[in-house]
């Protein structure tokens, strides 16, 4: 096991886990990827498809702003990396469409 350290996308502060080295990251988001299933820190998640963090940052410091965010897993389905759906609603600069309506 390995010590893992991801920035929160919320303040920046610094949250790590211990966790296996070969699990491949995909990405840290504000919200969870359609289709990926999610594990809590003191879950296997292994198996999952990633995991639910909560900033806390350093022990011993207080920057953690305590607001949830997701690491996702590579994750394959018939021997192909899946791409994930991330929710447009995440992007201030998105390109918007609610004039077709």
């Amino acid at each position: 096991m390995v010590e893992v350290t991801y920035h929160c996308p919320y303040c920046g502060a610094v949250t790590g886990i211990e966790r296996e080295g070969y699990l491949a990251d995909r990405c840290v988001t504000k919200e969870p990827l359609d289709g990926w299933t999610y594990a809590d820190t003191t879950d296997d998640y292994e198996d999952a498809d990633g995991v639910e963090l909560i900033c806390i940052g350093d022990a011993g410091d207080d920057e953690g702003c305590g607001r949830t965010f997701y690491l996702s897993f590579v994750r394959y389905r018939a021997g192909r990396e899946v791409d994930p759906e991330v929710p447009l609603e995440d992007y201030e600069d998105r390109p918007r469409f609610d004039f077709l309506s």
